[in-house]
């Protein structure tokens, strides 16, 4: 697959298929992660020493789903809704306020920190900003090499170097690179090295925290088709985290929209994109530019009113009933369920099946 391959558009005559035919045939599987009302609460600082309660920001509020070997999973949503969040509380870097997080049959949720230090050898992150992630003292060879002191500590130098060479080649680094520093790379070459850094320990799962948004749509295109290539070739499941529809549409089996810490919609990405139910979920799509110039001028672009709310004032019952053209009373009284509303699709709305934007 080419770095052209990449179209930034919903064409379904763009869409590239992400290696579906390959997560399908696992679909039987026991997932490798299962995430069960997962909530992720900060306590603020209370506005007076009078007041009697803190403000709750709820950051992640009871999301749940499962991960199956060798897939993709998409996650998307503005801004604040929750994203970053909710891949770092799976890796337990932030502590959940409740819910499991159950990988490979284990609930991750309460492990100590030695426990979990080990469990994270097949979990892996990879950061939005390429060269923040990277410490700038040290040489490539001793980032993507540095994983390998913590784990695999009995290495000799020389095995060690190989390793490091073997994870360069595996993410197209030439290996007289080995002994530069992070300042000398261009911002896709350093987010290569940050995926050879994830991929050196050879996991399982890999979260892909927005990995591209701050990279020239081109480069974007290579490192996407790069994450694809090393998936099929490893068998990784990946959770890809992203604003861009898109992006996420190129390279995911299967997609969540959250809003406001809150799960709104979770399908197949073929099902999502032919038949996005949650009007929210249809206003993000319509954002997208189509690579018709003529398709893009005659498309119905749908403008949500007003603004995002606060998540620490979030309306009640549906978050989005505020921006929403369906809502009604039952909207403002009680929290939508998350339903069937598709052979393999979800949804949190009162009225999914209303023919209204």
């Amino acid at each position: 697959m080419t770095a052209a391959a990449l179209d930034p558009s919903l064409d379904p005559g763009h869409a590239d298929d992400p290696g579906a035919i390959d997560a399908r045939s696992a679909a039987d599987a026991a997932p490798i992660l299962t995430v069960r009302d997962l909530r992720v609460h900060f306590p603020m600082p209370k506005k007076s020493i009078l007041a009697r309660d803190r403000d709750v920001l709820k950051a992640v509020d009871g999301i749940s789903f499962d991960l199956r070997p060798g897939e993709t999973l998409g996650v998307v949503g503005e801004s604040g809704c929750g994203k970053s969040t909710l891949g770092r509380a799976i890796l337990q870097l932030i502590p959940a306020s409740g819910g499991q997080v159950v990988w490979q049959g284990e609930d991750l949720t309460g492990l100590s920190g030695r426990a979990m230090r080990d469990r994270r050898r097949d979990m892996q992150i990879i950061f939005q900003d390429p060269l923040a992630s990277l410490d700038p003292r040290m040489t490539v060879g001793d980032i993507i090499g540095q994983p390998l002191r913590t784990f695999a500590p009995d290495l000799s130098r020389q095995a060690r170097r190989e390793r490091v060479l073997e994870a360069m080649g595996v993410v197209g680094l030439l290996p007289e690179m080995v002994n530069r520093y992070p300042h000398e790379f261009s911002g896709g070459q350093a987010q290569r090295i940050g995926i050879a850094r994830a991929m050196i320990l050879r996991p399982k799962l890999v979260i892909c925290d927005e990995p591209v948004s701050a990279l020239d749509v081109s480069i974007q295109s290579q490192i996407i088709n790069l994450l694809m290539r090393i998936q099929r070739e490893f068998g990784l499941s990946l959770i890809f985290i992203s604003h861009d529809l898109s992006v996420v549409r190129h390279i995911s089996h299967r997609i969540l929209v959250l809003y406001l810490g809150r799960l709104v919609e979770f399908a197949d990405r073929d099902a999502l994109y032919a038949s996005p139910r949650h009007p929210y979920t249809r206003a993000l799509i319509s954002a997208v530019p189509l690579p018709d110039p003529d398709a893009e001028r005659n498309k119905q672009r749908i403008v949500l009113p007003g603004d995002l709310p606060s998540p620490l004032d979030p309306p009640s019952g549906c978050h989005f009933r505020t921006r929403c053209p369906r809502a009604t009373s039952l909207c403002a009284q009680t929290v939508p369920a998350f339903e069937p509303t598709g052979p393999s699709q979800w949804t949190a709305c009162h009225h999914w099946h209303d023919p209204r934007t």
